[in-house]
C-alpha cells in the first residue's frame, strides 16, 4: 500500500515540475484554485487538531487515529503541492477569445457524429479538468490529439478500447 502512495505521490509530483505547459480553461482553473483554498483553509487545520488530539492520548506508535491523521496529512500536503505547482505551470486560456473557428483548438466545442450517425457533443480541455460523461475530454487524449488542428467536416479514425471508431466533425465552436 505504501509503494503504489510513493509512485502515485512521484507521478503527480514528475508531472507537476514538468517544463510542458498545461492548459486549462478558466472553469478548470476555478475547480483547481477552489479545490486548494478548500485543502488549505478548511480540510488540512481540521486533520491536524485531529491529529493533534490523537497525540495528545499517549502512545501514538500504537495509536491508529494518530497515525492515520499523519498519513491524511502527507496526502493534503502533497495534493496541496501538486495543485500549486500545477497552477503556477499551466496557461489559462478563454476558448471565446480563439478568433478562427474553422479548425478545432484547445477549449473548442465539438459535435462529433460517429460511424452510426450518433452525434455527441464534447469539450477539448486540459488533462485536470476531463470529464468524459460531462463531455469534457482531454486534449492530450488519443480522440483530442486526432481532433486537433482539424477542419469542420474533417474525418478521423481514432483507436479505443473498443476498437476503432471513425468520428465526423461537424459543428466547432468556441463558447
Amino acid at each position: 500500500m505504501q509503494n503504489e502512495d510513493e509512485s502515485e505521490s512521484e507521478r503527480e509530483e514528475s508531472e507537476a515540475r514538468a517544463p510542458a505547459r498545461h492548459y486549462l480553461t478558466h472553469a478548470g482553473a476555478e475547480r483547481l484554485h477552489e479545490e486548494l483554498v478548500a485543502l488549505l483553509k478548511t480540510e488540512r487545520p481540521r486533520v491536524t487538531a485531529e491529529v493533534s488530539a490523537a497525540a495528545a492520548q499517549g502512545d501514538r506508535s500504537e495509536n491508529a487515529e494518530y497515525i492515520y491523521g499523519k498519513k491524511r496529512l502527507r496526502e493534503i500536503d502533497r495534493r496541496i503541492r501538486f495543485l500549486q505547482r500545477r497552477l503556477d505551470a499551466s496557461t489559462v486560456v478563454d476558448p471565446r477569445e480563439q478568433k478562427d473557428d474553422s479548425r478545432v483548438f484547445f477549449g473548442a466545442t465539438l459535435v462529433l457524429e460517429d460511424e452510426d450517425g450518433k452525434q455527441t457533443r464534447y469539450q477539448l480541455v486540459g488533462a485536470d479538468e476531463t470529464d468524459a460523461r460531462g463531455g469534457r475530454i482531454s486534449v492530450d487524449s488519443p480522440l483530442g490529439r486526432a481532433l486537433l488542428g482539424k477542419p469542420r467536416g474533417a474525418s478521423v479514425t481514432v483507436l479505443r478500447p473498443r476498437g476503432e471508431v471513425e468520428v465526423t466533425i461537424v459543428e466547432i465552436r468556441y463558447e
